[in-house]
């Protein structure tokens, strides 16, 4: 039997220990390792990184000490942190996801916005305190396009490094030709200033699978059809059924950190009549979501504008492109998924 919700009536509590317990790769990440990784032989930095990465794996919990006990204290060649430098699609995700799961001790593994969200939800001073007691922390999609959350991270990752925590980092990259606005070491050097000489940089090269660019969106269902045909193609599910402008609405009253637990047993998300988000603070919400979406593999049935005209083309074009292309192509990838039966490759 179909069981129906609604994510705009969902305002969940999340307690600090739920918190960090979802600092883990996602499931499509969920069991990978460096022997289910396939180095490219035509593009040999990859098989590089995988050795790179084991060797930084085997420095992770030996000795505390971090960037400042170098300055004053014993030297050390060990590296604080690792960045995977490169573009889309040559695997820097299963790489990092990789470390997390070959490295011993409490560890994370988050995006850059997870992290800035739970500053957010904590205070900055709580956030160093529970992170420096881990081993290894994982900061997937390194982010440049907000300066002040870019300062914020720079400050944490100083700090953590001078409780001999452990770093890796990928970078993000915006879909489109190979190299064009990508988000290259030099820029990841500069921003976290103090820390870059505590960094190996290894670049990532490697076909681009994304190059192709934003995959075409599912033509929008009729609105009076579209329940009904999320039940017959799923069966009996746990079915989220929203009016897209009232999920909008609340996600405003919910913190981000929060929105993976509002879909903890969604199996399918209905959305009726989306449309174009206008407002950037708005948008930049919806991101959030659309992450958490994808994570989880929920599959999307919607009527309405499709999501290729979800945000407005003066977002497409400014700052936080990256974070917009990411998510349209996410969200098209889901919707294709719930309304065509066609998985992302």
């Amino acid at each position: 039997m179909a069981t129906i919700t609604h994510l705009s009536q969902r305002t969940p509590t999340v307690s600090i220990d739920e918190l960090l317990a979802d600092f883990h790769p996602s499931y499509r990440f969920g069991e990978v390792s460096f022997d289910t990784y396939r180095p490219d032989p035509a593009w040999p930095t990859q098989a590089e990184a995988v050795t790179k990465l084991k060797a930084f794996a085997a420095t992770i919990g030996n000795s505390k000490g971090g960037f400042f006990s170098t300055l004053f204290g014993k030297k050390t060649v060990e590296k604080s942190g690792i960045y995977l430098d490169g573009g889309f699609g040559v695997g820097k995700t299963h790489l990092l996801a990789a470390l997390w799961h070959l490295a011993p001790g409490r560890k994370a593994f988050g995006t850059f916005v997870e992290y800035t969200n739970l500053v957010g939800a904590l205070s900055f001073r709580q956030a160093v305190e529970v992170l420096s007691t881990y081993s290894l922390v994982c900061i997937d999609e390194f982010e440049l396009d907000d300066p002040g959350d870019t300062v914020l991270m720079s400050r944490l990752m100083r700090e953590l490094s001078d409780a001999g925590v452990k770093l890796a980092a990928t970078s993000n990259t915006l879909p489109g030709a190979l190299g064009e606005g990508r988000f290259a070491a030099v820029d990841f050097q500069r921003e976290i200033k103090v820390l870059s000489e505590q960094f190996d940089v290894h670049r990532v090269d490697g076909v681009d699978f994304r190059h192709r660019g934003l995959p075409d969106a599912p033509r929008p269902l009729g609105d009076g059809a579209i329940e009904e045909f999320a039940v017959e193609r799923y069966g009996d599910k746990t079915y989220a059924i929203d009016e897209f402008p009232d999920l909008v609405a609340h996600l405003s009253k919910v913190h981000p950190s929060r929105y993976r637990a509002m879909l903890a047993d969604v199996d399918v998300l209905v959305l009726h009549n989306v449309d174009t988000i206008t407002e950037q603070g708005v948008a930049l919400r919806f991101v959030v979501m659309a992450d958490r979406l994808y994570d989880k593999d929920v599959p999307i049935v919607a009527s309405g504008k499709p999501f290729s005209e979800l945000f407005t083309a003066e977002m497409m074009a400014g700052g936080y492109q990256k974070k917009y292309f990411r998510a349209v192509s996410r969200l098209t990838a889901l919707a294709r998924e719930g309304q065509a039966g066609e998985p992302e490759l």
